[in-house]
């Protein structure tokens, strides 16, 4: 959906500060030009555009989309090299609670005063998608206090087990509240205030977690597909139900496209244009541009973690930038595609805990992630007839990993945790990496962590592992 977006308003819906060591915080922090009872329809349309921005913006282009390999870097390569201060992951953390979380915080307390049960739904979806972004990335985060932050102002830590466990109760609760006769909704920039995508949304979001439990807590994961079915509940079933954003022009454009407005020193990964270029993929074309200059080879991508100077020896001109559809301004930031929530119902199937057809669900899932880019039929079925493309049911988390990567080009962060998961396509390190041979498997802490919540802090880092780009969390059992 477009939308129009109003700077002033958004900025002035709720502004407040995460954490603090003042009970007094929510009164010494008001915003004397903020909006004392903020509209529930300003408020849902700033919560998904800001939090949209950060899943698809900095955090995204700088960190995810490079450990990945789908992104490079050819200029100021640090971050590929996996060199960061505390202050250079924070973008998804702060914008997701201070801008995200509650904001939404306040669109249920106005839902529950109007007693419209369809805003309460929706805002516990973007809320658990919110908080399931942060643990993903960073592992144990404040959940459950964060929710009551008047009343918990420095929120401690909940586990990752106990965040994803609470989300799934929590998209268990939304998916109750958000009624097909119930009262419309307003400021819905994703479906509209379509309520019957709302609940397929709410769904994919529970398929998508109980896969992040699934090696860890295998009877969980059968109990919620149960408790799904049991509801009689539908999943996104065509690319028209994709959750996403369509952005507009500026200032309202994608996070990628703003940044290429005035910054250069993206490319394509070779890691990627190497694994289309062997697959023959039909979305080569799409997820790369052509280099400037005529080179041998339409299509160059950057090897990752290169030096600044031998990356910039590559040439600017004589490298591929990410694909037009990427960088145009109108285009979406997908939360979570069709293609993606085939591949979910491929893997329970190959898991075991369903009867569908494994090899079926993933031949749909790689066909769907082309016509989600407009590929023709005939080239879908020359590639999925490709022995490289077909269905392995030896080895499940090959067929899905590597397709699930390429399905996932873009969505940095949800890739990321797919790799982690899944431990496929096998990546190389960095070539001038800084972590001994290793790669990153989570975001590091912001480091206003330590000053303003610094107990709690210390407390999650001393149960989870050392704050470091290179500490396993608890979903990531390999």
């Amino acid at each position: 959906m477009k939308f129009k977006y109003i700077p002033i308003l958004l900025s002035a819906i709720i502004a407040t500060s995460f954490t603090s060591c003042k009970d007094e915080l929510a009164d010494i922090n008001k915003n004397p030009n903020a909006a004392e009872n903020p509209l529930p329809d300003y408020l849902l349309t700033g919560a998904i555009k800001n939090t949209t921005d950060a899943y698809w913006g900095t955090n995204n282009i700088n960190s995810s989309l490079l450990f990945i390999q789908q992104w490079s870097k050819i200029q100021y390569t640090d971050a590929d090299r996996y060199i960061f201060a505390n202050t250079d992951l924070q973008d998804l953390w702060i914008t997701s609670y201070t801008k995200g979380i509650i904001n939404l915080n306040k669109l249920i307390e106005i839902a529950d005063a109007q007693q419209n049960t369809n805003y309460r739904g929706v805002a516990k979806v973007l809320r658990s998608w919110t908080f399931l972004l942060l643990t993903d990335a960073y592992g144990d985060i404040p959940y459950s206090q964060s929710i009551q932050i008047k009343q918990f102002v420095t929120p401690e830590y909940d586990t990752q087990k106990d965040v994803y466990f609470g989300l799934l109760e929590d998209l268990k609760s939304a998916q109750a509240d958000l009624k097909l006769d119930g009262k419309a909704i307003a400021g819905d920039i994703i479906y509209s205030g379509k309520i019957d995508r709302w609940k397929k949304f709410t769904n994919a979001l529970r398929l998508r977690i109980a896969l992040r439990i699934a090696d860890r807590e295998p009877e969980k994961t059968k109990a919620v597909l149960a408790e799904i079915k049991a509801e009689g509940g539908d999943f996104i079933s065509s690319n028209a139900e994709i959750a996403q954003l369509v952005y507009s022009n500026s200032p309202n454009q994608n996070p990628i496209s703003n940044t290429f407005d005035t910054r250069n020193d993206h490319r394509i990964s070779k890691t990627i244009v190497d694994k289309l270029k062997n697959l023959s993929d039909p979305r080569l074309p799409i997820f790369a541009s052509p280099t400037q200059d005529a080179t041998p080879e339409t299509y160059v991508g950057v090897p990752n973690g290169l030096l600044t100077s031998d990356a910039n020896s590559l040439g600017l001109n004589k490298t591929s930038k990410p694909g037009a559809y990427f960088l145009a301004p109108s285009a979406p930031a997908v939360i979570i595609s069709y293609s993606e929530v085939l591949f979910d119902r491929a893997e329970i199937a190959a898991r075991g805990f369903s009867t569908e057809d494994a090899a079926a669900l993933y031949k749909q899932a790689v066909e769907e992630s082309l016509r989600q880019y407009g590929i023709k039929e005939d080239a879908i079925t020359t590639y999925t007839n490709l022995p490289a493309v077909k269905y392995n049911a030896g080895n499940y988390k090959k067929s899905i990993g590597d397709q699930k990567w390429i399905a996932l080009f873009g969505q940095g962060l949800e890739a990321f945790v797919e790799w982690r998961r899944l431990d496929y396509p096998e990546l190389a390190p960095a070539v001038a990496g800084t972590l001994g041979g290793k790669l990153p498997v989570r975001f590091i802490y912001p480091g206003r962590e330590q000053s303003l919540n610094g107990v709690n802090y210390k407390a999650a880092v001393a149960r989870q592992g050392a704050d470091l780009l290179t500490t396993k969390l608890w979903f990531d059992v390999k």
